[in-house]
């Protein structure tokens, strides 16, 4: 049962920054914000920060399971917002 709970913490971790980068590379190679809106990523950045300091971790590797996830993703979500606003002006 401790395995299946370590492994399910690592997946956010990997995940959704993961997925946040993604979208970043996929911005800067095109080029185009067109139909990304700066709000929407603005509010996944407030989610994730929440996110982060609502949580409890219970061990040290919770904390870098949460760090990654939370904290990696919302610095990824201001570089998202901030080449949003670079590019739309």
């Amino acid at each position: 049962m401790e395995r299946l709970r370590t492994l399910a913490g690592w997946m956010p971790a990997v995940i959704l920054p993961a997925a946040t980068l993604d979208q970043l590379v996929t911005i800067l190679r095109s080029g185009s914000v067109v139909n990304l809106s700066a709000v929407t990523w603005l509010l996944f950045l407030l989610a994730n920060l929440g996110a982060l300091f609502l949580g409890r971790p219970e061990s040290r590797l919770a904390v870098i399971q949460m760090g990654l996830a939370f904290g990696l993703t919302a610095l990824l979500d201001v570089a998202i917002v901030g080449v949003i606003i670079a590019f739309g002006a």
